[in-house]
């Protein structure tokens, strides 16, 4: 069979933070070979399970887990932040901690309890410098050489914030075809649309790379968080609303917290003819 797989197929989780969906594969009591085109199988949502992404669980030296993700067209992401949110508060709940070291391609992450169903999570400090988010040029990564002037941020992922006058009234699918794979990102960025709807409170819609449009995502809402208290439109702690509910993100000294609930959907099985038809 491939990928070593047994005859019983393979458990997995769905998870999803504010709508942001995921399969998570625990790969700490058996080996599970992660590739692509599988993950690719697994993202499409009438013949696979589904998601915006995947992420593995494997065993880590020095932190309680390690996570690896990818996206539903089958490429690598280096951080999702409702991912690591789901992930923590079932390993949480399983262990009786508090309080977890997670290790993803960021580094070290904490995550907590936060009470009233609520997870939080450090997603780190952001990367400020055209060079780390990365850019393909140098730019001021406040105010873009692009149409509409917009913010770039890395949280592990690069991210492309637009301030607009009404996040509502814009297409969202647009700003996300055209500039995901705008020559300026090297390594393609997700696009965000961002309003000020009150004192440190923003409506916020989401095109991830590699998915297109999103009801939420964390590092996404990471970057918009950053973005604006730069700007001077919000302070460093924030309220955001996607279109799957609300988020609140505050950029501390140690990094950037992103706290909100989560919710594992179900536990499912793929079958042996799902792995061997790949």
């Amino acid at each position: 069979m491939r990928n070593g797989h047994q005859d019983q197929g393979f458990r997995f989780l769905k998870m999803h933070g504010l709508g942001n969906d995921f399969v998570v594969f625990d790969t700490r009591a058996r080996a599970f070979d992660m590739t692509p085109a599988l993950a690719r199988a697994l993202g499409d949502r009438h013949r696979g399970v589904g998601f915006d992404q995947l992420a593995i669980i494997a065993d880590d030296p020095e932190a309680d887990l390690q996570l690896t993700f990818y996206n539903a067209d089958g490429s690598t992401a280096g951080a999702c932040g409702n991912a690591t949110r789901c992930i923590a508060a079932r390993e949480m709940e399983m262990t009786g901690q508090a309080q977890l070291t997670i290790r993803t391609e960021r580094g070290l992450l904490e995550a907590e309890d936060a009470g009233g169903g609520q997870t939080a999570v450090n997603m780190g400090k952001p990367l400020l410098g055209w060079r780390d988010i990365p850019l393909a040029e140098e730019a001021d990564t406040l105010s873009l050489p692009l149409d509409g002037a917009p913010a770039a941020t890395g949280m592990g992922n690069p991210h492309c914030t637009f301030f607009v006058e009404d996040a509502e009234a814009e297409d969202l699918a647009a700003y996300g075809a055209r500039f995901e794979a705008h020559p300026l990102f090297p390594e393609r960025t997700n696009v965000q649309i961002a309003s000020r709807v009150g004192p440190d409170h923003l409506r916020v819609r989401v095109w991830e790379r590699g998915v297109g449009v999103t009801l939420a995502s964390g590092s996404s809402s990471c970057a918009v968080g950053v973005a604006a208290a730069r700007r001077g439109i919000t302070g460093r702690q924030v309220a955001i609303d996607l279109d799957g509910g609300r988020i609140g993100v505050d950029w501390r000294e140690d990094g950037v917290w992103m706290t909100g609930p989560t919710a594992h959907v179900f536990t499912g099985t793929l079958t042996p003819e799902f792995l061997e038809a790949l």
